[in-house]
């Protein structure tokens, strides 16, 4: 994939965990891919499904994704994307709109900021988690902080019920 280096999830365990782990992952560099290449969401899917969701490339093992949830992330944030950047402008810095950060942390806030609102079936700070896990993939240290308190602020904005308990 242009213009991200490619990672390798976890060879071992295939719990829905780990598929769900791989699916944002795979998420994440479609989204990268979409914004940098121009690539439409359908030959994004065919893409990753013929080459890149639990198959090797470039020498690499991935982890079988879980394809139902990689494809909701992504349409998700692609239908839903005119409503998460403001959101996440308003959760950056103001010195830092969304249009200044790198395309590989937009694709990351994008994505998290639709689980986050969207997919109450997975715990607000398990989604932050796992987006900052694919943030290490990808970026240092100080841009996986970013990642953690945008996507802290808005997960306490869409559930803020998991942070008074």
């Amino acid at each position: 994939m242009t213009g991200a280096k490619n990672i390798a999830t976890p060879k071992t365990g295939d719990g829905k965990a780990n598929r769900r782990g791989a699916a944002r992952l795979a998420a994440v560099q479609a989204l990268y891919q979409m914004e940098i290449a121009g690539a439409g969401i359908n030959d994004i899917f065919a893409e990753f499904e013929s080459h890149w969701l639990g198959s090797e490339v470039e020498g690499e093992k991935y982890l079988p994704a879980e394809a139902a949830f990689f494809k909701d992330v992504v349409s998700g944030v692609v239908r839903d994307q005119k409503k998460l950047d403001p959101l996440l402008d308003d959760a950056l810095n103001k010195g830092w709109p969304l249009k200044r950060i790198d395309a590989i942390l937009r694709a990351i806030l994008r994505a998290g900021a639709y689980e986050l609102e969207h997919r109450k079936d997975v715990p607000a700070r398990v989604v932050v988690k796992e987006y900052v896990d694919v943030a290490n993939a990808f970026v240092d240290g100080d841009e996986t902080g970013l990642v953690n308190a945008v996507l802290d602020q808005i997960a306490r904005q869409f559930r803020a019920s998991e942070f008074a308990r």
